[in-house]
């Protein structure tokens, strides 16, 4: 794929005028962004996203663009966990409601530049060393069966420890106690300070570099074409901080996300591997001859990672009904058992002094 300086600067131009607009309606006066709001402007960067994969089909055909969606649809997906940590942060730091938005924009201004130096080095080492599918195959494959051993949901109530950049950037600039407005720096007796504003948008795009580095593998196993990789989470993060105010609570009842994101990287690790094997030019595997193993293309990946999110959604949000079904009073769950969308494992234990037409009636 050939892709001419002008369209990067013209689609990176693109995305700057984007983000202008958003800063001039949304942040033009600090508000809670609500539901509503928020789901407008999610469904108008998915339907940029989608006009610009438009784009690419009618401009270069069906087989980039395949690779494009497939590495936007993983992208998106695997930020979503990204907004569980967004929630600790912005936790941790106490961000007033309004201040919330501007975090997330200057945050993620943030995280685009790290990407795209990481896009950068991870085109170059690709283009460079044909042993780096290896790496990130099996780099992919161990994140999966780590993620997948971390339990079920997320604990909104670790604590935050913040990392090294923002260690660093507190001993750069004095910080305030308190937040002044939205203002980033602030001067108190003449002398400049940084505000928690500061240090809790660096605590948010720094974060994303560890999520990066599972991201950037990944969707290098769905296309080696450097601009769709950028255009992918480029529109990815894109869209990221509404969906952060559009799902809200929603967050926390993706209680199998984890798994659903460890099914898919390791696919797509088990994916890179194969294709590494079957254009294998590394001598001491099968004495630097390709090997005849069977490789998965995009109309499969995109199906796989398509039904593991639906999967995922679907049984994430069954589990939550169910448990609060068995949080609900002893006869709600009595009138569920005879209506048969509960079994009787889903009473909860006898308390002491209870008796069993107790639980039944709820008295």
């Amino acid at each position: 794929m050939s892709v001419p300086v002008w369209i990067w600067f013209a689609t990176i131009g693109g995305l700057l005028v984007l983000l202008a607009i958003d800063l001039v309606i949304v942040d033009r006066k600090p508000h809670e962004v609500g539901v509503g709001e928020a789901a407008r402007w999610v469904t108008f960067y998915v339907a940029c996203a989608v006009l610009f994969g438009i784009g690419i089909w009618m401009f270069s055909g069906g087989t980039h663009a395949g690779e494009y969606f497939a590495g936007y649809i993983t992208e998106y997906s695997l930020s979503v966990d990204n907004l569980f940590i967004f929630l600790v942060i912005m936790s941790a730091f106490k961000v007033p409601s309004i201040h919330q938005h501007k975090v997330l924009l200057v945050g993620i201004l943030l995280a685009l530049v790290f990407r795209g130096i990481f896009i950068a080095i991870g085109a170059a080492a690709i283009s460079e060393f044909s042993w780096v599918f290896y790496v990130f195959g099996a780099f992919l494959v161990y994140t999966a069966v780590k993620l997948s051993g971390s339990g079920i949901g997320h604990d909104d109530g670790e604590d935050y420890e913040e990392n090294r950049v923002t260690k660093l950037a507190r001993k750069l600039f004095p910080v305030t106690d308190e937040y002044h407005h939205s203002k980033v720096f602030t001067k108190i007796d003449g002398k400049r300070f940084a505000t928690p504003m500061f240090i809790v948008m660096i605590a948010i795009g720094s974060a994303d570099i560890m999520f990066a580095v599972d991201s950037i593998p990944a969707i290098f196993g769905l296309t080696k074409e450097p601009f769709l990789v950028f255009a992918a989470n480029a529109f990815a993060l894109m869209g990221l901080r509404q969906l952060y105010f559009l799902l809200g609570g929603l967050l926390r009842r993706l209680v199998y996300l984890s798994i659903g994101l460890a099914v898919i990287l390791g696919f797509i690790g088990v994916k890179m591997i194969l294709e590494a094997l079957h254009t294998n030019t590394l001598s001491f595997i099968n004495g630097g001859e390709h090997l005849n193993v069977p490789t998965i293309g995009i109309p499969l990946s995109l199906s796989v990672i398509i039904g593991v999110l639906f999967i995922t959604a679907v049984a994430s949000l069954m589990k939550t009904r169910r448990d609060g079904r068995k949080a609900e009073s002893p006869s709600a769950i009595a009138s569920d058992i005879e209506r048969g969308e509960l079994t009787e494992t889903d009473r909860p234990p006898l308390e002491a002094g209870d008796t069993a037409t107790d639980r039944t009636t709820g008295r």
